[in-house]
Formats: structure tokens, sequence, C-alpha cells
């Protein structure tokens, strides 16, 4: 790990980076993208050492409440919080001025700040987004070695919905002659309504490649499944999206079940839902981050 200290930590939309670079391992991951232009090696993670003074100034000043997202680019819940506790601090002054809070990860160490959690979301708003991508634990471990498995995060979400925190479902990437199989969605799909998920946001059965990344992914094949990078290659070529042979039939599960079950399935829908910072008089108050 390393130190640097930031100009700024919110973006226009309110989103933020506490953290850059992960140690989670996921073999598909798109931040090891070369367009962001990361300057260190991705597990040596980088640490904002200013960010609790930026962020404590940027919400003290900010003339309407909003909703504060974070994990768009790295997992907030990565093992180093446990040291840091950026995101416990981000926690403490997000309620302290009466914001909302929403972020992306895959680790039940969101479970930690369960107390601030619930004390945001009884004074304004909280959504805990957690990825899904792999029903079978085996293949979890191998997809996403160094994070806890898809049964983990599921008590995780079912956690919260027992204290009333909404919670909303990544659903990708779905990797091509690996985890696309009706069996996979069916299972996933399972996990989510028997955990009462609000919405689960999918756009489509696949993945995304580029430089960077596509090389790790492909170094990660050769070693896992043989013979795999070969065919992706010929399928493929040098693709940016890449869909899944089964992506018709599996979406068609995704949206039948989804809908049968009144969970939110439209992506715009979703972002919406998750941008809305709730108003006293309930009316419609969208703050995108």
């Amino acid at each position: 790990m390393h130190y640097v200290n930031a100009k700024g930590i919110l973006s226009n939309k309110n989103g933020m980076n506490l953290y850059r670079g992960c140690t989670h391992g996921c073999i598909y991951c798109d931040s090891r993208s070369n367009v962001y232009n990361m300057d260190h090696a991705f597990e040596d993670i980088e640490i904002k050492a200013n960010a609790t003074e930026l962020l404590k100034k940027a919400l003290k000043n900010k003339k309407e409440k909003v909703m504060i997202g974070t994990g768009s680019m790295t997992d907030p819940y990565i093992p180093l919080e446990k040291k840091i506790q950026s995101v416990r601090e981000s926690l403490e002054l997000i309620n302290k001025y009466g914001h909302g809070f929403t972020c992306i990860t895959k680790s039940n160490l969101v479970l930690r700040d369960l107390d601030l959690l619930k004390e945001i979301n009884e004074k304004a708003k909280v959504v805990i987004q957690m990825t899904l991508t792999t029903y079978d634990e085996d293949l979890c471990k191998i997809l996403e070695p160094n994070v806890c498995t898809t049964k983990e995060r599921v008590k995780v979400l079912k956690i919260l919905n027992k204290h009333d925190i909404p919670t909303v479902v990544w659903l990708c990437p779905i990797l091509p002659f690996i985890n696309d199989t009706e069996e996979n969605i069916n299972g996933i799909l399972d996990y989510c309504i028997d955990s009462n998920v609000k919405g689960i946001i999918c756009f489509g059965m696949g993945m995304t490649l580029r430089e960077g990344n596509r090389e790790y992914f492909y170094s990660k094949l050769d070693k896992q499944f043989p013979g795999l990078k070969e065919k992706y290659i010929k399928t493929y070529g040098n693709n940016y999206g890449i869909a899944s042979p089964n992506q018709k039939e599996l979406m068609k599960i995704f949206y039948k079940r989804t809908n049968e079950n009144k969970i939110m399935n439209n992506p715009d829908e979703i972002f919406e839902y998750l941008h809305e910072f709730p108003s006293k008089d309930k009316t419609k108050q969208t703050t995108l981050f």
C-alpha cells in the first residue's frame, strides 16, 4: 500500500473512491484496464491520506442532501479497510451531515458497519449493492479468489433485509463458456428472490475485455481453464463487449423470473432509485453521483 494526498474526494455526481487498486483477485476485473492510467501495481493499494478531511469539507458545504456513492472502481471493503477504516470514517461523516449512502461490494466486511448503515438509513437512505456472479461455490473461489463466496454475500443480503436496508444485486459479469448456464442464472436468481432484493442490474449475459484486463484474464484462463483462451480469441477477437452465445435464453429467464417476483430489472429505473435522496415531502428528487 502507499499514500497520496488527493485534490478532491467527491465527483460532480457525488461519487468517491477512497482506494485505488484491489486485492480481491477477480480474474475478470475491468479496473485493471490500461484506460484508467493506473501508474502502480494493481495490488499495491493507493490510499487517499486526506480523504476524511476532504469529505468533511465537501459534505459540510453541500446545500442539498445527496446520496454519496462508492465502489464503482474499487471495492471499498477490501481487506485493508479493516486497518485503514476510510469507509468507516466516511460513514460517520455522512451520518453526521445527514446525507445518504450507497456502495458496490463483494465483501461481508460491510456488516462491520451495520450500526452506522442502520442510523443513516433511518435518517436518510442506504442501499447496499452486492455483486453476484457465480452460484457454484467452487467456481466462485476460482473466479473471485480473495473475497467471500456467493453464499456469504447472500447471508449479508439477508441480514441487511432483516434490518430494513434495501439491497440491489449486480448480476455481472457472466463469462462465456464458464458461468453462462441456466443453472447458474437460476441459482443466483433464487438467492435474490430469497433475500428480497429490490433490484437486479444486468446489462446482458456477457463481459467486457480491453487492453490490460484482457491479458490478465487470459493468463488466468491458461492456468484454470486450459485451452479456453484460444476459444475466446477465435470467437471474439479483440472485441470489447463479449456476449454469451446463450444470452437470448438466459435473458428470457432473467426477465421472466424478476417480473414474476416484482424485482426491478430495468437499469435506468434502478439507477434512478439509487440516486434519489428522500425529501421530507416525498416528492421525487434525484441527484446523480
